[in-house]
């Protein structure tokens, strides 16, 4: 039997290619859906935090040219690029959160920042800032909604790209023992696109693996690299 491999997220076509041709079945869907939402932004920003893709395209889709922003501060080397292309000045690119914090926090301790998020974003880039009594303004551009899909099939790795998309999968396959919640057993282990995702990922599963880079290129490359093949 072919290894099975669960993607929470759609993969590209090509994408697909990759993992099919290393003798993988693949199973896609979407954990979690985006929907751009209303919101105020001011004229002018001096530095703004995009903690993912998503609060890239919510924002600039809105606000267009509207806003001036001075400095760009990102999580992702694809929400860089992203920004870059927009012909945005990016000062500081980041691995994840708690990392973007740490630098903000040491080296901007007089300044003041907009964070562009979603509804559910995480709490390591607000909580770093304030304690160093930063200014920081949330801008909630898009909301995240949990797609729970129940899977009867146990994986040999699934693929997380986002915390919420952990949390989307497991809320699906809660079940009851006597008066205790257990998570059953769906998988060997995990491959996630970054530490923020693993620590998630972690509350439920004892294998996992963080992919080098925060890309889905990453992610499929260390699929690649740590799932065993089918020998026969």
């Amino acid at each position: 039997m072919k290894p099975t491999v669960l993607s929470t997220k759609t993969l590209s076509n090509s994408a697909l290619e990759i993992l099919m041709a290393a003798g993988f079945e693949v199973t896609c869907y979407d954990a979690i859906s985006i929907t751009f939402i209303d919101f105020e932004a001011p004229e002018y920003i001096e530095n703004a935090i995009f903690s993912s893709q998503n609060g890239v395209d919510s924002f600039f889709e809105t606000t267009g040219t509207n806003t001036k922003i001075k400095h760009c501060f990102c999580v992702g080397e694809k929400t860089a690029k992203k920004l870059e292309a927009l012909g945005q000045n990016v000062v500081k690119i980041a691995q994840n959160a708690t990392e973007l914090g740490a630098f903000i926090a040491k080296n901007y301790k007089n300044e003041t920042f907009y964070m562009i998020c979603g509804s559910r974003r995480r709490d390591e880039i607000p909580e770093l800032l304030k304690r160093e009594h930063i200014d920081l303004f949330e801008l909630k551009t898009y909301k995240t909604d949990l797609n729970q899909r129940h899977f009867e099939q146990k994986w040999d790795k699934i693929l997380f790209f986002s915390p919420s998309g952990v949390e989307s999968y497991f809320l699906a396959h809660h079940k009851k023992n006597g008066a205790s919640d257990v998570i059953e057993e769906i998988a060997t282990a995990a491959i996630c696109i970054g530490p923020t995702t693993a620590a998630t990922a972690k509350k439920y599963m004892s294998t996992v693996t963080i992919a080098p880079s925060t890309t889905v290129e990453s992610v499929l490359a260390e699929t690649v690299k740590t799932m065993p093949h089918d020998e026969d």
